[in-house]
């Protein structure tokens, strides 16, 4: 049995749709861009060294409320834009691109259940979860962007958004590099390794190159919904 093709009203209410959750999911992500910005650069709202803590640490003042609405706010917004992928056929439903965008959310989602742990005070269970979820959003995120622009790369409409993504997931993994050599630094000298370099400058700056190529794979999303795109 053939299977009927849409109707106008139906294709112009799934474009609807899919336009409706890429505009959304991405205002929701710069929505987190200034809230964490406002923590980070007022010092009577958010009340930490930016340079030596981490952003994660805003859930341990007043301000968790704030932190947590701008760590789900990005979690949903990607998921949105996400969805708006799929709609769009740029993303297949269940391919691993699909897949490790999820963890991103999923690892964020994470972090807000299970905020940061004072280690000061010893280890705790919620601290070493807290930990890894932020390891699986900040690993599954270059991941998915540089599969995204890998399948589009020699597309004829979306080569450029493609190329562009792909820069944006490249510049996401050697964010990582600080990372790394505080790490092996501090394994190979000893002592401690947060102390080696600023870690909450190397965090926000892994931070911000994720959720700009975030934003580039939002930027696409919405390009991809545009009447003249379909």
């Amino acid at each position: 049995m053939l299977t009927p093709e849409p109707t106008p009203v139906a294709t112009i209410r799934h474009g609807a749709v899919a336009r409706a959750l890429a505009i959304g999911g991405t205002v929701a992500v710069l929505t987190t861009v200034a809230i964490i910005a406002v923590l980070d650069l007022v010092p009577a709202i958010g009340m930490i060294n930016p340079v030596r803590r981490t952003i994660s640490e805003h859930a341990l003042g007043p301000n968790r409320v704030l932190f947590d609405l701008a760590l789900l706010l990005l979690a949903a917004g990607s998921l949105a834009i996400l969805a708006a992928l799929v709609r769009g056929g740029l993303v297949r439903s269940r391919s691993a691109a699909a897949v490790m965008l999820g963890l991103w959310s999923a690892g964020l989602t994470v972090v807000v259940l299970f905020p940061k742990h004072n280690w000061a005070v010893g280890p705790s269970l919620s601290g070493d979860i807290h930990r890894a979820g932020s390891l699986v959003a900040f690993l599954s995120l270059p991941v998915a962007v540089l599969l995204i622009a890998r399948r589009w790369l020699r597309d004829e409409r979306w080569s450029g958004h493609a190329r562009r993504t792909r820069v944006l997931g490249v510049l996401a993994v050697l964010s990582f590099a600080p990372v790394v050599y505080v790490l092996v630094h501090a394994s190979a000298v000893g002592g401690a390794w947060w102390q080696v370099l600023p870690l909450g400058v190397i965090e926000r700056v892994l931070a911000l190159c994720e959720v700009v190529a975030m934003l580039g794979v939002g930027g696409w999303a919405i390009a991809s919904t545009r009447p003249a795109a379909r």
